[in-house]
């Protein structure tokens, strides 16, 4: 039973971090935003629902105000560090995570300092781990697959074309007249809102967070799972958040049959860096290439150019 218990529990991370990675995705894969402080938006919607559903608010209440306040803080933060270069970007928006981490940690009137708070589940206890494991699979899975399909249908929206072009070439998105900041805000806030979202389903599944949970480690964790799934592709980062939780539960059950002279979770960083160096030097594009347009309009000029070409071909013989 224990073994069961154990692989449900990897299943409910694997969807929670997939919403993570499918937000870093959105934002990196698509826009080229190289947002260093996820950790922060991860954050922000765990405290968020932790301190509402200590007030008594319901849980889709306490998820969307996660979800709306994650999305706030993506915009405050985006109008200043929009104008930073890409690499002073990830430099600020780290800072600003670790700023607020270390504010909720010091501050123990807001949410507890280190001792953390305690948060009230959504599915009340009934004294079965794989009731409660079951249910949240069925909840983190459908919030999962409700941000899946917006994701999907925004990369393959004349927005998804935008801020495609704007990360390749951000020049010539501004030349034919595209308000490239606001772009780039706005794929920040619906990153940001999606982090709170993955957040908030982190705080009621433990049912208590403390700020140590939330150290930069987290968002490189991320970043792991989104360049080895794939950027710019929704599958690849799910299958990268799959891949990465697999493997970091693996280790940890692994550790426990071998002596090591190094501390495990250091290991794991060790493992983690060369898995990425490795990732970056053969396969930098991911398990899963950059999913491709689909459009109508695409689709027909396709469509249009392929009979051309046999028409062409007929004329010819």
């Amino acid at each position: 039973m224990s073994i069961v218990l154990y692989f449900l529990d990897i299943i409910v991370y694997i969807g929670i971090f997939g919403l993570v990675a499918l937000s870093l995705n959105l934002e990196f894969g698509f826009a080229g935003l190289a947002n260093f402080g996820k950790v922060a938006f991860f954050l922000v919607g765990a405290y968020t629902y932790a301190l509402l559903s200590q007030a008594g608010l319901p849980f889709y209440l306490c998820i969307i105000a996660g979800a709306l306040i994650s999305a706030l803080f993506g915009l405050l933060i985006s109008l200043p560090a929009l104008r930073l270069r890409a690499d002073y970007l990830a430099i600020a928006v780290l800072a600003f995570g670790e700023i607020l981490r270390l504010i909720i940690k010091s501050e123990k009137w807001l949410a507890g300092g280190d001792w953390g708070i305690s948060v009230s589940p959504v599915f009340p206890w009934t004294g079965s781990s794989l009731v409660y494991r079951l249910e949240n699979i069925g909840l983190v899975g459908l919030c999962l697959f409700i941000c899946f399909l917006v994701v999907q249908l925004l990369s393959n929206s004349p927005y998804g074309r935008t801020i495609r072009a704007i990360r390749d070439d951000e020049v010539a998105a501004e030349a034919l007249g595209k308000d490239v900041a606001k772009y780039k805000a706005q794929a920040l806030m619906l990153g940001s809102a999606m982090a709170g979202i993955a957040g908030g389903l982190y705080a009621q599944y433990l049912m208590v967070i403390v700020p140590g949970m939330f150290m930069p480690m987290v968002t490189f964790t991320v970043w792991i799972m989104v360049l080895l799934g794939g950027p710019a592709n929704n599958w690849g980062a799910l299958l990268g958040a799959a891949l990465v939780e697999l493997f970091d539960r693996g280790t940890n059950i692994a550790v426990g049959y071998m002596d090591l002279p190094i501390e495990p979770g250091n290991l794991q960083y060790i493992l983690f860096g060369a898995l990425i160096i490795f990732v970056l030097l053969y396969k930098p594009q991911g398990l899963l290439k950059e999913s491709p347009i689909k459009t109508k309009a695409l689709e027909a000029a396709r469509y249009e150019k392929s009979s051309v070409k046999h028409k062409g071909n007929q004329q010819t013989l």
